[in-house]
């Protein structure tokens, strides 16, 4: 934890350090600072940025109805009661967690999170996140030592 929290450089990591429980259904959670390198993505695509993830929640109704067209179905992977599930973009999001600015872990299966390729300020940046018990989208702007995940968009 105390290696994690004095990063000011790119890192990334499993939920609970657990590669082996974790990777394949959630992926990496990344520092800002790691998002900030820009070679997260292959080539031809990129983390989003904010204004782009702007549009993706206006295309989809607005950030009061745009998580639930944004979450997977069901509780496979979301804990109960995950409100307004539908996923019709198709997007999939799945309940990552995060791990906070201090190294610990936390909220897997409440809280889906990612990364914009945004900074707000020297030391903070713009993420999106969702919850189980609401179908909103939300946006703040935490520290970048915080552990995100991200997805990847076509150029």
């Amino acid at each position: 934890n105390s290696a994690w929290s004095g990063l000011s450089t790119d890192g990334y990591c499993w939920y609970n350090n657990n590669e082996n429980t974790y990777k394949n259904i959630y992926g990496a959670l990344y520092n800002w600072y790691t998002v900030n390198t820009g070679k997260l993505c292959p080539a031809n695509w990129h983390v989003p940025s904010d204004e782009e993830w702007t549009e993706l929640i206006d295309n989809l109704g607005g950030n009061t109805v745009a998580g639930g067209k944004l979450k997977e179905t069901g509780t496979s992977h979301w804990i109960s009661p995950n409100t307004g599930a539908t996923n019709e973009s198709g997007f999939t999001a799945l309940p990552g967690g995060h791990r906070n600015s201090d190294g610990t872990f936390a909220d897997i299966g409440y809280y889906g999170n990612w990364w914009t390729s945004t900074a707000s300020s020297t030391f903070n940046s713009y993420h999106r996140w969702l919850e189980n018990i609401s179908a909103k989208s939300y946006r703040s702007t935490p520290g970048n030592r915080w552990g995100f995940s991200i997805r990847c968009v076509k150029d």
